[in-house]
C-alpha cells in the first residue's frame, strides 16, 4: 500500500478549529459532515505519522480507521489492541478537552488489548 501523504500541522489545525465552538459547546449546531470528516481523518493521520506502527488500530467511524503505536504487527482479522470511539469524543481527545482516562472510565472510549491504553501518551495532538 503507498504511503499517504504527510499531514500539514497548519491543515490539521484549521480543521479542527473549524469545529472548535461545537467542540466547545459555543454552539449546538453540529458542523457538516464534510468538516467533521476533514477534522477526524487529519487527527487520526496526525496519531499515525507521530507514533508510526501497527500494534494498535484506532477507529472512528463511519471516517477513518488507523494503525498506530511500535510493537507486534496485526496483519489478520480483529487486531488485538483496539480504541474505538465516535467523531465528537476523538475530537475532544485530541484538543484536550477531554481526558483518555476519564472518557475510557466513562464509556465514551471503547479500549481493548494490552497495547490500546498507550495512544494516551500521544494526545492531546493540539490544543484549541
Amino acid at each position: 500500500m503507498p504511503s499517504r501523504r504527510a499531514v500539514d500541522p497548519a491543515e490539521l489545525r484549521a480543521a479542527v478549529l473549524d469545529v472548535g465552538p461545537w467542540l466547545r459547546g459555543d454552539t449546538e449546531e453540529k458542523p457538516s459532515r464534510t468538516q467533521l470528516a476533514a477534522a477526524v481523518r487529519l487527527s487520526a493521520r496526525t496519531l499515525e505519522q507521530v507514533a508510526p506502527g501497527s500494534s494498535v488500530e484506532v477507529r472512528v467511524p463511519p471516517f477513518v480507521a488507523v494503525q498506530c503505536i511500535e510493537g507486534p504487527r496485526h496483519t489478520r482479522g480483529t487486531p488485538p489492541n483496539v480504541v474505538e470511539t465516535d467523531p465528537r469524543t476523538w475530537l475532544l481527545l485530541v484538543t484536550g478537552l477531554l481526558d483518555f482516562d476519564g472518557a475510557t472510565s466513562g464509556g465514551e472510549v471503547s479500549v481493548s488489548g494490552s497495547r490500546a491504553r498507550e495512544i494516551a501518551h500521544w494526545l492531546p495532538l493540539l490544543r484549541v
